[in-house]
């Protein structure tokens, strides 16, 4: 593929490295690293002027050194005559901050988009925003890819007796894409109703369908703390579910998240590396993980190319 460079910032260098592989082509040349005093220095080691770049970072782990890094990296690509620069990002960071809920409450995923279109960036690939109203927080071109496709493959290959499953949504608000999954596979869905009294405190969840005696698979786009779906999966065997799966897009587990998963009531935790999860798998054998390299690799293909990208919405490329 002529004319196009793929640089991956240190957030996920092995998702990165699947990507290129996929293309055919060889990872562009950086040197990331920092000063004394902590200061992010990036140094691309090859010539963009008049190529198409593509810089790979994703927003988990050390989230705030890693966005400084990409937009330095987007910056440093600009202003080297690079023709168009696309931002990878296969987990938007602070995608949860996304909306004002309560008085002076900022909007910081709109900050997010706006600084990286302010350090150059003509193009964003994302996977599976927390809110797609996210997309009109740019003026530039933004696809948000599903993992959905992935998601239905392996429910098919994974689970059996899928046809008799139940898929459920820990929350109202993952209705819509709970309900898009159970369609495509032509199951019945569950919604849990959880209150809140405060932020990561549960008071009481109340469950909306049938699921006694089946398999059901809890369907969400991230999971953090595992507060939520740990909750939810008890609450499905109370409701005598025979077993519970969940699949989760992005997988952060942060502070007791691998403690509660292995005390759960999970056959299995499934996620997308969108963030790295070897670590994770090694301290928690419930944690499986779905590639989803071969979507953002087609997706980059296709853009460089002027293809559409809509085949992805419903396709996993082979």
């Amino acid at each position: 593929m002529p004319n196009i460079k793929v640089f991956s910032g240190s957030s996920h260098p092995d998702l990165a490295q699947k990507i290129v592989e996929r293309l055919g082509i060889n990872i562009g040349k950086t040197v990331l690293k920092k000063f004394s005093n902590q200061e992010t220095c990036v140094e691309i080691g090859e010539s963009v002027r008049g190529e198409d770049v593509f810089i790979v970072q994703s927003g988990c782990g050390k989230v705030n050194d890693n966005l400084m890094e990409a937009l330095i990296m987007i910056n440093a690509c600009k202003i080297a005559s690079a023709a168009r620069v696309t931002a990878v990002i296969p987990c938007f960071p602070y995608a949860r901050q996304d909306k004002k809920d309560k008085s002076r409450a900022p909007i910081s995923a709109k900050l997010i988009a706006n600084m990286l279109s302010v350090a150059g960036a003509d193009h964003i690939i994302t996977m599976d925003l927390h809110a797609s109203q996210i997309q009109g927080f740019f003026d530039i071109p933004v696809d948000n890819l599903y993992a959905e496709p992935a998601v239905l493959k392996w429910i098919k290959e994974n689970i059996p007796n899928w046809q008799q499953c139940v898929i459920v949504s820990p929350d109202a608000g993952g209705a819509k894409r709970v309900t898009s999954i159970a369609d495509r596979l032509n199951v019945d869905f569950a919604l849990i109703h959880k209150e809140r009294k405060k932020a990561n405190e549960i008071a009481s969840m109340v469950l909306v369908g049938d699921v006694k005696d089946r398999t059901a698979i809890l369907v969400d786009d991230m999971a953090d703390t595992c507060g939520t779906i740990c909750e939810a999966a008890k609450r499905l065997i109370e409701a005598q579910a025979s077993k519970v799966y969940a699949i989760l897009t992005h997988g952060i587990f942060s502070g007791p998240a691998l403690a509660r998963i292995n005390d759960a009531t999970l056959e299995a935790l499934v996620v997308t590396n969108t963030i790295p999860q070897d670590e994770n798998m090694k301290k928690c054998p419930k944690i499986q993980c779905i590639d989803v390299s071969m979507i953002l690799a087609e997706a980059i293909r296709r853009t460089h190319n002027g293809e559409s990208v809509s085949y992805l919405f419903s396709h996993v490329p082979m």
